[in-house]
């Protein structure tokens, strides 16, 4: 296998985004400090590494959704992460459009 092949492939993460990871990382990092975790803690009891922990609390964009999710159970705050989406007003307007076109066209 080549050198090329055994590279991990990643997506692209546009400047927009890697302020939201940021965001999100300094959230997590905040909700560790006002529990009084370390990253020594936080790593312990998630399994990961303090370095892992650490990219976490920056935002990094290379590091697993599931080390992310791992981190915000012991905060205490995956319930969180389960309410991402959950609200999708955008999509429900265009569902609404769309059933309103269809309502529409039956009626004429």
């Amino acid at each position: 296998m080549s050198n090329d092949a055994k590279k991990k492939r990643s997506a692209p993460v546009f400047p927009k985004n890697r302020q939201m990871l940021a965001l999100l990382g300094k959230n997590i990092k905040l909700a560790g400090k006002r529990r009084g975790y370390t990253q020594s803690l936080i790593a312990e009891r998630t399994g990961l590494s303090r370095l892992t922990v650490r990219k976490i609390e920056q935002g990094d964009p290379t590091v697993s959704i599931g080390h992310y999710v791992a981190v915000l159970s012991v905060l205490g705050l995956v319930e969180d992460f389960g309410r991402v989406a959950s609200d999708d007003e955008l999509g429900r307007k265009l569902q609404d459009i769309k059933l309103l076109g269809h309502s529409a066209n039956k009626s004429d």
